[in-house]
Order: structure tokens, then C-alpha cells, then sequence
């Protein structure tokens, strides 16, 4: 599956059960927006409200939820995920542990942000 990072040992981590986390290979490539409005197709975001305003910082914590939650694509990382807005926001996200745990695998600098 594209974009899916094991860990060093080899083993992926899930996002949900049968799933593994998606994780991008940098944060750097992760261009997403950092403001105005953004819509979540419904492959990410199944219930009607998927409009998130990036200025209110609790629409952005829940649109990253989702985002890092749902996504079976890189592309989709690199398209709604901003780098440095990540890094800023990591520890106020709420997330399982399998997907917090394969990105700060991949990322050890998200573990002390």
C-alpha cells in the first residue's frame, strides 16, 4: 500500500483495525494549507459537516484528526497536511495510538514538539 511506513522493526502500525497508519517520508513534503476554508472529501470525513475554517484552531485539531485518522493515501497528506503547522499542533491532537505512535516512529522530532 503507498505510503504506509513501518516502523524500523518492520511492523506497521494501524490506524484502525486491518489498517495500517499512512505516514509521510518528510514533513517537508506535507504542503497543505495553512489558511482559509477547506472541504474533507467524504472518503476522510463521513458526516455532513467536512467545512473546517483553518483560523479557528479547534477546526484545524479536528480536520488533522481526521486526515491523519482516515487517510489511506500519501497524496492526501501532502495535499491537506501542513509540516510545520503539524509539528506546532502534534500534541494537542487527538489520535490513536497506532497513528501517533507511526508517525513519531518515522518523525522522532514529533516526539519532543
Amino acid at each position: 500500500m503507498q505510503g504506509v511506513s513501518p516502523t524500523a522493526t518492520g511492523v506497521a502500525h494501524l490506524a484502525r483495525p486491518g489498517r495500517p497508519a499512512v505516514v509521510a517520508r518528510t514533513l517537508a513534503e506535507l504542503s497543505g494549507p495553512t489558511t482559509g476554508v477547506v472541504e474533507l472529501p467524504v472518503r476522510l470525513m463521513w458526516c455532513g459537516e467536512r467545512v473546517f475554517d483553518l483560523a479557528e484552531p479547534d477546526d484545524l485539531l479536528w480536520m488533522y484528526e481526521n486526515v491523519l485518522r482516515e487517510t489511506t493515501r500519501v497524496d492526501d497528506l501532502r495535499a491537506l497536511i501542513h509540516g510545520r503547522t503539524l509539528r506546532r499542533v502534534w500534541r494537542r491532537l487527538n489520535l490513536p495510538r497506532g497513528v501517533r505512535l507511526a508517525w513519531e516512529s518515522r518523525h522522532r522530532g514529533l516526539r519532543t514538539a
